[in-house]
């Protein structure tokens, strides 16, 4: 059995968007926001580089790497730190990820330059505080939010 579990797969795919942090070569920080990232396997997150050529740079120099994942309306994620690896085509993490970006907007709308296959080595929740203070249940968080946001609740 991998680091990432059932709980995370899900907040992964509920979320849509996750934050992508790296490292700029003078040592200042780097937060991208991704909509590609996806469960790879037990251990791996990926996403396609569409629109990333300042993180991908970064990875070059520095593999190090945050994934930032919450689910808005549930007020909970995890933070993923592993290291990235880059593939390009011909690669079978590159052929899976193009396959989900065309399932999902189609061709040719966005380029697939490559693949960041990251390596997940330390997973930490990400709790909203009405969790711990608030003595909130997810239910009850969740209709919450939808209404905030004027979504429906499921």
């Amino acid at each position: 059995m991998g680091i990432i579990t059932e709980d995370m797969r899900q907040i992964v795919t509920s979320a849509k968007l996750a934050f992508v942090a790296t490292v700029c070569e003078d040592g200042s920080p780097n937060l991208s926001p991704k909509g590609s990232v996806r469960v790879y396997d037990d251990d791996h997150l990926v996403f396609m580089n569409m629109a990333s050529p300042n993180t991908v740079e970064n990875l070059r120099h520095n593999p190090r790497v945050e994934v930032n994942v919450i689910d808005f309306l549930l007020r909970r994620g995890y933070r993923f730190k592993g290291t990235a690896e880059i593939h390009g085509e011909g690669a079978p993490v590159y052929d899976w990820s193009r396959q989900w970006v065309l399932n999902t907007h189609g061709d040719p709308i966005y380029p697939c330059h490559e693949a960041v296959l990251i390596r997940v080595d330390r997973v930490l929740p990400v709790d909203s505080p009405a969790y711990t203070f608030g003595h909130a249940n997810e239910d009850d968080l969740k209709r919450e939010w939808a209404a905030n946001y004027g979504v429906a609740y499921v």
